[in-house]
């Protein structure tokens, strides 16, 4: 039988979040049964509800960093059990038989046929679900894939691993595919939710970290979480100190920089990553990847492989993510809170307060 849930949701572009109640499918045979415990609150979750990605099918139940409890599982489930800790992230569902999916990249999915890409946690058309919009974690409960649900390591307290699910992986997919370690200096952008979760896996790895923010307001904790170096951007000497100085760069705010002066930074052959979305289209000029055979990429996420890797190496290096727990009466104003970056560093909601 379908279950009914209470959670939080939005009707439509730029409205506010508000008490909804949900139905939430039967389970079948592979169905894993989650009681939510904490969510994390996304900046994606704000940029998708105001219309600054493209169209959204309303009304929707948002969030994709999702930390709970196993309730029940269907009889051909056998990797999770009654009352283990869990996480789901981005994806619930892909394809599975197209080359992204049969190398592990589910978030690369290109569909076949019957699904036409990676299914996304909420907002997402999952053959499981009739092809209704999937609904997400601002909610008590979630059914679940088991071969999209992830282990969640006794050692990480659920709360404080919740942004692991987004940030976390955001940033350690490409520290790793980008060979980030000893010997490599890597620049992260932004010292937010993912910056930080950047700043501590880099770290982890082995790698010479620096932040490179706006200002140096959160000089002082950037260092705390591991950066070895700190420069605020709005002083053009910084440009000129580090001019050629990193193998890696990751952006991961969402405003429209100046590409040019970033990758005037790279070393030779070195790389500037985008996992930041802006509204806007971005530009960069050719003469500054021709000289040093520098590099413009974009990387998203991580399969469903490399998030449970990611997930079992921040419990080898004890990595957690710096939260503000909330109630769920608190959404809205932590979203306006998110918009004027006044957040250290990530809110997670306490699924209890639903």
């Amino acid at each position: 039988m379908s279950m009914t849930v209470k959670a939080y949701g939005v009707t439509g572009f730029n409205e506010p979040v508000k008490p909804v109640t949900i139905q939430r499918r039967a389970p079948d045979a592979n169905d894993v049964v989650i009681d939510i415990k904490y969510t994390g609150i996304c900046h994606s979750d704000i940029h998708i509800t105001r219309g600054e990605w493209g169209p959204f099918p309303f009304p929707l139940v948002i969030g994709h960093e999702i930390a709970g409890v196993v309730r029940s599982v269907g009889k051909n489930v056998t990797k999770f059990k009654v009352g283990q800790h869990v996480g789901v992230g981005c994806l619930l569902n892909s394809c599975r038989s197209c080359e992204s999916c049969k190398d592990g990249e589910e978030q690369h999915c290109t569909g076949d046929g019957k699904i036409n890409g990676g299914v996304q946690t909420y907002g997402g058309q999952d053959p499981k679900e009739n092809f209704a919009p999937t609904a997400g974690g601002y909610s008590q409960m979630i059914v679940v894939d088991q071969d999209f649900v992830l282990n969640i390591p006794e050692s990480l307290p659920l709360d404080k691993v919740a942004p692991l699910l987004c940030a976390g992986i955001t940033m350690y997919s490409p520290l790793r595919h980008w060979k980030a370690g000893p010997g490599k200096r890597v620049a992260i952008i932004g010292l937010g939710g993912l910056g930080h979760a950047g700043v501590k896996i880099a770290r982890a790895l082995g790698a010479e970290v620096t932040v490179l923010s706006q200002s140096l307001s959160k000089k002082e904790q950037g260092l705390k979480l591991g950066a070895d170096k700190y420069f605020a951007t709005a002083d053009p000497e910084t440009f000129t100190t580090l001019k050629g100085h990193f193998d890696l760069i990751i952006n991961t705010v969402s405003a429209n920089l100046d590409l040019n002066q970033y990758t005037s930074l790279l070393r030779r052959n070195g790389s500037l990553v985008e996992v930041g979305i802006p509204e806007h289209p971005m530009s960069v000029h050719a003469f500054s990847l021709v000289a040093g055979r520098r590099s413009l990429a974009g990387s998203c996420i991580g399969g469903i492989k490399e998030t449970q890797e990611m997930l079992d190496f921040c419990a080898e290096h004890g990595i957690t993510a710096e939260i503000e727990t909330i109630p769920a009466s608190y959404i809205n104003k932590a979203w306006e809170r998110v918009g004027k970056s006044d957040v250290r560093f990530r809110f997670v909601i306490d699924i209890s307060t639903i």
